[in-house]
Order: C-alpha cells, then structure tokens, then sequence
C-alpha cells in the first residue's frame, strides 16, 4: 500500500497525522503534520518559522496543517510547522537559540554541526527527498519592514527554475525577485537539488493577525491548486508580481543608531538618502545613497543596527514596467501601487519587509 513516510511518521491514503520528528544528533523534534491524499500524485513539502519570529508564516503553516483535508488531496502534502522550535520558545527574534546562527543560511546543513546545521541536514535528508515542490512561509522579523513579495530559485535547472516562477506568480503579491543562490537559504537548496522552490514574504515586525495568515493561506492552496494537488481551481488574481532585478541588498558598515528615509514600498531615485547611521550623540557616522534608483523591499526598522548586519534591501525593474509603479505605498498612508495589490484591511494598517541576512538574499 502506497504510504507517505518521514522518519519515524507514517499516513496511509486518507490520512492526516501529527506528531514530532526528531532532529539528528540533537535531543528534541519539530513538529511535523503529513498529509496523505486518498488519490496518488506529487507532494509538496511547506514550511513556517526557519526564522522563529516570523509569526506570520508560521501560523498559516499551522492552519494549514489544519485546514487541508486529505479526501481533497491527489498526492501529499508535509507541513513542517515550526522548523526553528527552540529559537520560537525562547524567542530569540530569526537566529537559533543554542548557537545563534541564521538557519536559512547554513543549508544544507551539518550532521556534526551545531544545532543550526543538523536542523539543516535533517530537513534535507528526510524532507527534501520526499518532496517534488516546496514552499518557505516568511515575513518580518522584529526589527523588519518590508513589501509584500515572493523569491523563486534561479539557480536551478532550467525546468526547474521555470516550474519555481510558476509558482512565484500565483502568489497574490507586490513583487517577484529570482534568487541565483543555490545554497544557504532552505529554499535555495531545494531548487539546486531539482525541487521547485518559492518563499513568501507577508507581514512586518513580528507582528502577525489573522487577516495576513489568511492571505498565505490563500496563496498556498491556489498554489497547491495549480499543481493540480488540491481539488479545485486555482484563482488567477489579474497581474502577476512585477519582477525586480537587480537587487541591492546592503549591510551596515557600523553599529549605532538607524535612521531611514525611506519606507518598505516606496521608490526613490539614483542617489536619494535611503537612511543614516548616527552614534548616542547625534553626529552622523554613514549616510547611505542609493546605487540605483529603485523600490525598497525591506529594510532594518529598529533604532539599532548592528555591523554586518541587515540594513536595507532594494531592487529595480525594466523600463516597460516603470509606469506600473507610483512613488509611496498605501500601507505607509501615502499613494497606493498602480499594480494594485496593496487591497487588504491588514495591509492599510501594517507595512512590511523579510529576507534578513540573505545570504544575502533571503532574510
């Protein structure tokens, strides 16, 4: 009898079980829901909170673990529901608590790594493996602002990077960036071993309601539609995400107090301040102008900023799509986007930002 296996759990055609799978060399296990459709087909692996305090991710991981019923399922779906459960129940923001890595850049991981690695390894020995699609649930972290988007593998296979932007444009989002790395990041990974592969940036600042959960949601199952996985049609929402290329993503050369001018959503011109660093008193130590005129997909939003860490992420388009675009965001009270997806209750009130230290490419 066909059955969907991951370690130590098993579903049987029709069935939806629940339960932890344990991490390799570590003392614990994330929890993990398979879904086992009545009709055979492909599987898709989902999963929330590689960063811990992208809360919005995480809990459409869950419901979706939840909503979706197995009699409507042609294939498998795996949820991993919360992959970085140590760094989620000490809260330690997106870095590991045992050794304060950034999980999504040490994939593939390893075995006699720290913990960091051997979550990595074990995603990618016991998951990856089973899966023929992949989508990665992100937002915001604590200190994030950024734009609705999508990030889909470009270094992959041909076919494969192709199926991954199919993927992308279904996503009912701002905009689409294509990632050239092919390891680091969770998503990254899965493409360079032939696994179409998307990320999902919704939400800002660890915050997290029910409106933004729902609009993953959404996106998943008309997603999971497309690929013919979940019974249904999938709803084409008018335009896709506009491209953006090339991508600019910058850290902070100093520590000390951030100051941007700009907010996730809006544009700017070659040259324009995007922000400032200033110590305790005031004095500026770096100004920052933009390299590239531009839209700001994410950006440090707390008053701290690190050295080496994150500062701002922006990104352009071609010139047909320029006119697509107006300077402001509505979710920050100025214009709306011509491409017109800034729409929801949740996103008048609440910017956003993800992609943290992307290898530099996704948070």
């Amino acid at each position: 009898m066909r059955t969907l296996r991951v370690a130590d759990l098993e579903a049987k055609p029709g069935e939806k079980v629940s339960g932890f799978v344990h991490i390799i060399g570590a003392e614990f296990g994330i929890p993990v829901t398979l879904i086992c459709g009545e009709k055979e087909g492909e599987t898709v692996l989902i999963s929330g909170g590689v960063h811990n305090a992208e809360y919005v991710g995480i809990q459409a991981a869950m419901q979706l673990a939840d909503e979706l019923d197995p009699k409507k399922i042609a294939g498998n779906i795996i949820v991993i529901r919360l992959m970085n459960r140590t760094g989620f129940e000490h809260r330690t923001m997106s870095l590991t608590y045992e050794d304060g890595k950034n999980l999504n850049r040490v994939f593939p991981g390893n075995p006699n790594g720290t913990l960091s690695d051997r979550i990595a390894y074990t995603v990618v020995t016991e998951f990856f493996p089973k899966a023929d699609y992949y989508v990665d649930l992100h937002c915001g972290d604590g200190f994030e602002g950024l734009v609705s988007y999508v990030y889909c593998t470009g270094a992959a296979a041909p076919e494969v990077a192709a199926k991954s932007r199919e993927m992308a444009e279904i996503a009912h989002v701002d905009y689409l960036v294509t990632s050239m790395y092919g390891t680091g990041g969770a998503y990254n990974y899965a493409g360079s071993m032939g696994i179409p592969s998307i990320l999902l940036e919704r939400g800002h600042s660890s915050r997290w309601c029910e409106d933004l959960v729902a609009e993953d949601v959404h996106d998943v199952k008309n997603i999971l539609r497309h690929l013919r996985i979940l019974r249904g049609k999938s709803h084409i929402h008018g335009k896709p995400p506009i491209e953006v290329s090339p991508v600019i993503y910058e850290d902070a050369p100093v520590s000390g107090c951030w100051y941007p001018a700009k907010q996730p959503g809006e544009t700017f011109k070659e040259g324009e301040v995007l922000g400032r660093i200033c110590d305790y008193f005031g004095r500026e130590l770096f100004v920052y102008r933009a390299k590239m005129g531009g839209i700001i997909l994410y950006q440090t939003i707390s008053l701290c900023i690190m050295k080496d860490t994150p500062m701002v992420s922006y990104g352009t388009w071609d010139e047909d799509t320029q006119g697509k675009i107006e300077v402001g965001c509505e979710v920050c009270g100025n214009e709306k986007h011509k491409h017109g997806h800034h729409h929801h209750k949740s996103e008048e009130k609440h910017h956003k930002r993800h992609e943290h230290h992307k290898h530099h490419e996704d948070k």
